[in-house]
């Protein structure tokens, strides 16, 4: 699924596995090594992938699937702890083969060539999240 080094402490570099999904791929990275609150960056190729979009109106969700190659021009995001687990909050900016530029909340993407990431960890730490019935969001809980 991938292969890492850590290169300092808590900051890993990771390589994932052409055709992975990607954000299974790193919510099983920081299970594995236990990371609750952190950042993220990344670049890499994908063939398919689910943006979401809040309406904040409607507090409604809209979900929207791309299914062709773009570059991940920008993959960025961060780790914190929902309900005893790791809880990604990823967003994606993607370029198409006129390049132009799609982005948005990611769902999931799926690699078609490479995916390079960064993750940093804060190692000790925990944040978490609650569901703020206001925005509709799951908030950073301090």
């Amino acid at each position: 699924m991938y292969q890492y080094k850590e290169v300092k402490d808590g900051v890993y570099v990771l390589s994932l596995d052409n055709h992975v999904e990607i954000a299974s791929a790193l919510k099983a990275f920081c299970e594995e090594k236990h990371i609750l609150a952190g950042n993220i960056l990344g670049l890499g190729a994908i063939s398919e992938a689910t943006f979401r979009f809040l309406n904040p109106a409607t507090k409604a969700y809209v979900d929207k699937t791309f299914q062709e190659q773009m570059e991940i021009t920008n993959l960025t995001g961060n780790i914190s702890e929902k309900d005893g687990a790791p809880y990604l909050h990823l967003h994606i900016t993607a370029s198409r083969k006129d390049y132009t530029c799609i982005g948005g909340h990611l769902l999931t993407a799926r690699i078609n060539g490479a995916c390079e990431l960064l993750v940093e960890a804060f190692p000790g730490a925990s944040i978490g999240r609650y569901p703020d019935a206001e925005t509709g969001l799951n908030l950073y809980k301090f």
